[in-house]
């Protein structure tokens, strides 16, 4: 089969590589304005996998389409050598014999079992010595052993997100969806439970798609990213590569790139691999890219821009913007520093050195901004 192409499988068979390829169409309803069409298609490995994408994106469909939840209109969903789904053969497997765990954003416990009886409800068909030994076995790796007999209401939010994660595992699936687990708890408690969950995940070995709107979870977490938009992939590959190196608009947003302008092409030097364009009254340079027509979208993050009180000399940066201050905010371990320099641009500097500048509102400052911080980007509201 042409889609299996270049899929690996392990030792335990099964647990291997996650392909999808989907299409799922739905129709405009009183809340939307034309249909929404999930086109996807991309395959990944063992390990954790983070699904980035706004709200609407089509990251829950996903998940759903994957666990059997959603039937998709056409395409292919394996892992392995496992079909769940394949429209040309005919193959839709219900969820229960896809062996998929789902932890869903708002955890969907049991408020009437224990956080054992939760634990246990997905392997009640089993053994029952078997059951109480699966599930001991993970009650005691989520380092929930102590709260067997108590209900939801009686444990905290983190202790809830374990039994929630502890009740996916049990039943040994063949890939673990999590779909904003930890978004209700604080970051101590997340750190944690990221620790174990990776250490369960390693132990195992099988591929997990993990939906968070959370870039320091992203970095913390994944191998790979995939980046939705309206429905379709827009980026996949490492964090680095999705986020650090970002193409598309949307991607450096998740990103922190906080100055997204529209620009104009003035001429390109191919020698000199460098692209002058126009951005309202200021002129930048920056990298040679594709690029189409005249219009180019331009990002550049906070903080890769320098702030000098006094015009800078003898220096390699191709770009030196003079500009006065409109605006100082203390935000944590920063100064965010809003620039009116014909356009408003945002840097961000540390507190010693705005005390060592001397910066207040109304002072003059040069802002250096290297070419290389410069990064030309598709648009969000076009066609990957």
């Amino acid at each position: 089969m042409k889609h299996l192409a270049g899929l690996t499988s392990d030792t335990r068979g099964e647990r291997a590589r996650l392909f999808v390829r989907v299409n799922k169409r739905f129709p405009a309803s009183a809340d939307t304005d034309s249909d929404f069409l999930l086109q996807v298609e991309f395959g990944v490995a063992a390990g954790i996998s983070v699904i980035l994408g706004r709200s609407g994106a089509g990251k829950t469909t996903l998940l759903d389409c994957i666990a059997g939840l959603t039937r998709p209109d056409s395409g292919v969903v394996q892992v392995g050598d496992r079909v769940f789904f394949d429209d040309s053969r005919i193959i839709d497997l219900p969820p229960a014999r896809r062996r998929v765990g789902y932890v869903f954003q708002t955890l969907a416990l049991f408020p009437h079992l224990s956080a054992q009886e939760n634990v246990e409800y997905g392997i009640a068909h089993i053994d029952s010595r078997e059951r109480r030994r699966r599930s001991d076995e993970m009650l005691e790796a989520m380092r929930i052993s102590g709260l067997r007999s108590r209900k939801p209401r009686d444990i905290s939010g983190g202790e809830r997100q374990r039994v929630a994660l502890a009740r996916a595992l049990v039943t040994d699936p063949s890939v673990l969806l999590l779909d904003e687990p930890l978004s209700a708890v604080d970051a101590p408690t997340k750190s944690r439970i990221i620790d174990d969950l990776r250490s369960w995940i390693d132990r195992h070995q099988i591929p997990v798609l993990y939906v968070t709107h959370s870039r320091e979870e992203v970095f913390a977490l994944a191998s790979h990213v995939v980046l939705l938009e309206k429905g379709s992939v827009i980026g996949k590959g490492s964090p680095y590569e999705v986020l650090d190196t970002p193409r598309h608009e949307v991607a450096a947003s998740w990103a922190g790139f906080e100055n997204i302008f529209d620009a104009g092409v003035l001429r390109e030097d191919e020698d000199g691999g460098t692209i002058t364009c126009s951005i309202g009254e200021v002129n930048l340079e920056i990298p040679l890219a594709r690029h189409s027509g005249k219009a180019v979208r331009v990002g550049i993050r906070a903080g890769d821009i320098l702030v000098a009180s006094e015009k800078p000399v003898g220096i390699s940066a191709r770009n030196v913007l003079p500009g006065r201050i409109v605006d100082l905010i203390r935000r944590d371990a920063v100064v965010v520093v809003q620039v009116d320099c014909g356009i408003t641009i945002e840097a961000h500097i540390t507190h010693s050195a705005q005390s060592a500048l001397d910066l207040r509102e109304g002072s003059p400052v040069w802002l250096i901004i290297k070419t290389h911080s410069c990064h030309v980007l598709q648009r969000s509201d076009r066609e990957s």
